[in-house]
């Protein structure tokens, strides 16, 4: 059966996905049922975003012209460059940073294969392909294999109930709500085990039997928190991305991180299909919001990702990969300033697994990880926004799992991070972000849930998580 804008069309680094027949449509402009001037959702701005372990980050001087394609001489070798004033001698651009090179930040899936034949250029410590043993974000220890599951296709917590009707679910969520009080846990138990698209049908016939809005009745008896998940659940998958985007920057100030991890993590059909809803919806133009809440390169960076237009191509080129990490050391390590434009065009145009491929060469080419010298040469949105692209090249459920540390991490929780990662990734990838969490932290989501949060609220997350 078709879910509207999900499953996406397959995250790179998870061949198979989606099974075959469930390709995504989207449905015509309008068919979304909600009102416009939907609430806002609670939780306001996000915190600041949290050190995760990645050296420091530092302004950037203005852009330098575009480098020429394939221009560019052999990169200096490690002390090879000339040192900065007040550097040791020999410790040029190439020198490796303490510890050696690799991805010292960010997990990794296995190296795969991608049949090209070229040779495996060991670097300093003998780590082949830039493939050093890394830490996870929270910089505690030595990062675990990712599990094989997680290379054989992506898996949700939630799957289409078997035997599904949608009117007798109507007449349960009816019965629930009628006369004092609520039965809450008879909610939970519908809408954590439905899919998306049977919470739609419910809906549906739920107006058909009652002549009601099932929205507007779960909103006069729910409250807070709970309200904003069940919302979140009830939302066509593109529609709550729209609207999330939507809800990020009107009014004062701009939640630049859910611009972030929405528009940098998509696929290209998704995106296409969320700048749609926006316009079918909401009646404006998402790149024109984007433009007026947003500034300089980042964006620019955001600009790119509205027009949904990455390489999807899955197979590899690893002359590419080698030339486009030539290019970024020349546009960033290897210079004085920056050329912003550079690493602009490469993360916004070069497919997930490409990227891939480039950062494995990158940290031959540079003696560094590319997360690391992008922390070196960006800061602030920019930085954040190029990093979210190269981990979901690296390693999505993990990004996703950082995301979900840190909205519980620490005084206080950041509700609409949580809800809203835990609602649009559980029919997609949810079981590999448990296992990156639990790989990364040493603890379980479904712990930290409890421990943050309370009431039905926790007991409708930990229904869509599992333990």
């Amino acid at each position: 059966m078709s879910y509207p804008g999900y499953p996406p069309t397959g995250y790179p680094p998870f061949p198979g996905y989606p099974p075959a027949g469930q390709e995504s449509t989207f449905p015509p402009p309008g068919q979304y049922p909600y009102p416009t001037g939907f609430p806002p959702v609670g939780g306001g701005a996000y915190p600041p975003a949290p050190s995760s372990g990645y050296p420091g980050a530092g302004g950037y001087p203005a852009t330098a012209g575009y480098p020429t394609a394939g221009g560019y001489p052999g990169a200096p070798p490690p002390g090879g460059a000339p040192s900065y004033p007040g550097v040791p001698p020999g410790q040029g651009f190439g020198a490796p940073p303490p510890g050696g090179a690799g991805f010292s930040s960010y997990p990794q899936p296995p190296s795969q294969s991608y049949g090209s034949g070229l040779p495996q250029v060991p670097l300093p410590g003998g780590f082949p392909g830039g493939q050093v043993p890394s830490q996870y974000p929270g910089g505690q220890g030595p990062y675990p294999s990712q599990p094989a599951a997680m290379t054989q296709g992506v898996q949700g917590t939630i799957r289409p109930a078997a035997n599904f009707d949608a009117m007798r679910d109507a007449e349960v969520l009816r019965k629930a709500m009628k006369g004092f009080g609520t039965d809450e846990q008879a909610i939970v138990n519908i809408v954590a085990n439905r899919s998306n698209d049977q919470r739609q049908k419910i809906k549906a016939a739920f107006k058909t039997m009652y002549g009601k809005d099932l929205i507007k009745d779960l909103k006069s008896e729910l409250s807070g928190n709970m309200e904003e998940l069940i919302l979140a659940l009830f939302m066509p998958p593109t529609y709550y991305d729209a609207w999330s985007l939507r809800n990020a920057m009107k009014g004062a100030g701009t939640q630049e991180r859910v611009l972030i991890e929405i528009l940098c993590t998509r696929t290209n059909q998704e995106i296409r299909e969320i700048v749609r809803c926006y316009q079918s919806e909401f009646g404006r133009d998402l790149e024109k919001d984007v433009r007026s809440d947003t500034s300089g390169h980042f964006e620019r960076l955001l600009v790119s990702m509205c027009q949904g237009n990455r390489d999807e191509n899955q197979n590899v080129n690893h002359q590419l990969a080698q030339e486009d990490a030539q290019r970024l050391y020349q546009a960033g390590e290897g210079r004085l300033g920056t050329d912003e434009s550079c690493f602009n065009m490469i993360l916004a145009t070069r497919s997930f697994p490409q990227l891939k491929a480039t950062m494995e060469a990158y940290s031959r080419v540079a003696n560094r990880d590319l997360l690391s010298s992008v922390a070196r040469e960006f800061s602030g949105n920019v930085e954040s926004g190029l990093k979210t692209i190269l981990q979901c090249a690296l390693n999505r459920p993990a990004f996703f799992a950082e995301r979900l540390y840190y909205s519980m991490k620490g005084a206080g929780t950041d509700d609409s991070t949580l809800v809203r990662i835990v609602v649009t990734r559980s029919e997609i990838d949810l079981v590999q972000i448990k296992q990156m969490f639990k790989q990364m932290y040493q603890k379980t989501l479904s712990t930290m849930i409890v421990s943050d949060t309370s009431g039905d609220y926790r007991r409708l997350l930990l229904a869509i998580v599992g333990q």
